[in-house]
C-alpha cells in the first residue's frame, strides 16, 4: 500500500482485489493473510452481519490480499448453496457490486460439520490445510463462533482436540477465536466457560466481542474526554450531579424469544453493553492508548462498583415487562403474548438501575443505567447532567434555580454530541434561554465508514484487543450482577417487583421515584 499526505493527514491508498484504487483511511496496514472460519454459518447472524461486513471490508481494501472464508454448520449446503444464500442476504444497488461479489464469492467455501463429532472436525482440518496451500494464508486462522452460547464449550473443545487451535512455534501461523456475548449466565458459568476456552486456547487467542464498543461514538468517548483540555477538569463529582446511560429499543423479542426467556434484560444488556458504556464514561485516563492499559482502567471501574443493596431493591432498581401498546402507530402484543414466550413469564424486559462507584472521582454521584424493549423509540445515549451554579446572582430576576448544563453523547440513532447551556434572550428584559451546541460525527466526512462488525472483524485479523472484553472484566461484572439476578429469579414470588409498562412508553412510572 502507498501513502500520501493530504492537509496534514496520512491517507492510505489501497487496492481492492480487482486492482481498482481506493482512497480512504481504512486501516494503518493490512492484516496477515488468513483463513476466516465461521462456525454456525447457516444461521441468521452470518447472513445478516458477518458476510456483509466482510464483503464491505473487501470492497474497501480492509481484507488481506490473500484470504478465504469457510462457512461451517450442520446444514447440508455445499459451496454453491452457501454462496447463493449469502448473495441474497446482500442488497446490491448496481452491476458494479454484482461484479465485485463474483470476485469475492470465489473466496467462499462451505463444509458440513457436527459440533459433537470429532471426525467432522478432523475432516475440516484436512480440507483447511489444502485451502491454506492454495490461497497461501500461512496457517493464520480466525474462528468466529456464530452459534448459540450453549455450544461454545463443546465447539471450542472440538476445534482444539482436532489440532486446529495450535499456533506455530516460529511465530507464523496465528490462531484466534471469537465468541459473542453472553459470556455465561452468571459468575460461575462465566468462569466455567473461560476454563473450557483455555483448555486449547491461550488468552491472547481469545476475542470476546461486544459490537457496541466498535460504534464510532463509543470509541470517541475516550477521544472526547482525554484529547480535549476543557472537559476532563470538570469530569468528576465536584461538577457532575448524575449520569444516565440509556439503551432503549422499540423492537420486542422478535425471533429471539427462546434465548430471551432464559436471559432477560439484565443478562442481555447490562452484563455487557451497559457496563462497557459505564466504564468508558467513568474510567481514569490510561498512560497510553494501548489495549492492555485501556482494559486495566476499565477493570478499575468495575472494582469500584459499590455492592448492590439487594435488601433495598425498590430503592435502587426498577424492573418491568411490556404489555400491549402502540409502536410507530401500529399495535403490538404484550411480551407474554409473543411467540415462544410463556403466558406466565416473569422475565424482565426493562430495567433501570441506580449504582455508585466508590472512588475519589465519582463518590456520591449516581449512575442510572437504563435499558428496555418496546420503548418509545430506539435510542442509545449518555447524558452528563452537571450541577446547578453554586450561587445565583440572578435570583431576584430569574428565581432561585437556573437550568444546569447538560452534555449528551448520542450513539443511536444519530452519532452526535450536544452541549446545552444558558444565554440571555435578546431584548431589554433579562430572560434566559437554553441553547445547544451540536456536533454530528458524519459532519464533514466523505466516503463510506466502517460499521461495528466490520471494525471488530478487522481488529481480530490485526490482533488488536482494544475493543474486546478481558476475562477479569467479565468476572467482575458478573460478581456485581449475580446477587441481583438471584433475587430477580424469584420475581414470581415477590409481588410488585416486576412492573408492567405499555409498549411505546419509556418504562414503568416508578422510574421517577428512583431518580
Amino acid at each position: 500500500m502507498d501513502q500520501k499526505e493530504s492537509h496534514g493527514k496520512t491517507i492510505v491508498i489501497g487496492h481492492i482485489q480487482d486492482g481498482s484504487p481506493v482512497d480512504r483511511c481504512v486501516m494503518e496496514h493490512l492484516s496477515d493473510p488468513c483463513a476466516i472460519l465461521i462456525v454456525g454459518a447457516s444461521g441468521d447472524l452470518t447472513g445478516r452481519k458477518i458476510i456483509p461486513a466482510l464483503f464491505n471490508l473487501y470492497l474497501h481494501s480492509g481484507l488481506p490480499r490473500r484470504f478465504f472464508i469457510v462457512g461451517c454448520a450442520r446444514t447440508e449446503l455445499g459451496g454453491n448453496g452457501f454462496r447463493e444464500k449469502m448473495r441474497y442476504a446482500l442488497p446490491f444497488d448496481d452491476e458494479i457490486d454484482e461484479t465485485k461479489w463474483r470476485h469475492f464469492s470465489h473466496h467462499l467455501h462451505y463444509r458440513t460439520i457436527d459440533y459433537d463429532d470429532l471426525s467432522s472436525f478432523l475432516k475440516l482440518k484436512q480440507d483447511l490445510e489444502r485451502l491454506e496451500i492454495q490461497f497461501k494464508t500461512q496457517g493464520n486462522r480466525l474462528f468466529y463462533l456464530a452459534i448459540p452460547p450453549s455450544l461454545y464449550r463443546q465447539t471450542a473443545r472440538m476445534i482444539g482436540t482436532a489440532g486446529l487451535s495450535k499456533e506455530q512455534e516460529n511465530g507464523n501461523g496465528w490462531v484466534r477465536i471469537v465468541v459473542e456475548k453472553p459470556f455465561g449466565r452468571d459468575l460461575e458459568t462465566a468462569v466455567d466457560l473461560d476454563k473450557s476456552l483455555h483448555e486449547h486456547f491461550r488468552e491472547h487467542q481469545i476475542y470476546r466481542i461486544d459490537h457496541y464498543l466498535a460504534k464510532e461514538t463509543v470509541q470517541n468517548i475516550l477521544m472526547f474526554r482525554f484529547a480535549n483540555a476543557i472537559f476532563e477538569p470538570v469530569w468528576n463529582r465536584t461538577y457532575i450531579d448524575h449520569i444516565t446511560v440509556m439503551a432503549a429499543e422499540d423492537l420486542g423479542v422478535e425471533h429471539r424469544a427462546g434465548y430471551y426467556e432464559q436471559a432477560g434484560v439484565l443478562r442481555d444488556m447490562f452484563q455487557n453493553h451497559m457496563m462497557q458504556l459505564l466504564a468508558l464514561t467513568a474510567m481514569e485516563p490510561p498512560s497510553r492508548f494501548e489495549a492492555d492499559r485501556v482494559l486495566d482502567e476499565k477493570v478499575k471501574v468495575y472494582r469500584a462498583l459499590r455492592p448492590f443493596p439487594v435488601d433495598d431493591m425498590r430503592g435502587n432498581l426498577v424492573l418491568g415487562q411490556y404489555t400491549s401498546g402502540t409502536i410507530h402507530g401500529m399495535p403490538v402484543p404484550a411480551y407474554r403474548e409473543e411467540e415462544d414466550v410463556s403466558p406466565q413469564s416473569f422475565v424482565p424486559t426493562f430495567a433501570m438501575m441506580k449504582i455508585f462507584l466508590d472512588n475519589w472521582r465519582w463518590q456520591g454521584v449516581p449512575f442510572y443505567l437504563t435499558s428496555g424493549k418496546r420503548m418509545a423509540k430506539k435510542l442509545t445515549e449518555i447524558i452528563i447532567q452537571f450541577k446547578e451554579v453554586p450561587h445565583s446572582m440572578f435570583r431576584q430576576i430569574l428565581g432561585e434555580h437556573i437550568t444546569a448544563n447538560r452534555l449528551i453523547l448520542g450513539i443511536y440513532p444519530e452519532e452526535r454530541i450536544t452541549l446545552t447551556f444558558q444565554t440571555k434572550n435578546p431584548g431589554a428584559k433579562v430572560c434566559l434561554r437554553s441553547v445547544t451546541m451540536d456536533f454530528h460525527y458524519d459532519q464533514g466526512v466523505t466516503g463510506p465508514s466502517l460499521d461495528a462488525y466490520e471494525k471488530v472483524l478487522m481488529d481480530c485479523m490485526l490482533g488488536d484487543h482494544m475493543l474486546f472484553w478481558r476475562q477479569d472484566g467479565v468476572e467482575l461484572c458478573w460478581s456485581f450482577l449475580t446477587p441481583i439476578l438471584r433475587v430477580c429469579e424469584e420475581c414470581s414470588a415477590k409481588a410488585g417487583i416486576l412492573l408492567p409498562y405499555g409498549a411505546g412508553t419509556w418504562g414503568p412510572e416508578e422510574i421517577e421515584k428512583l431518580k
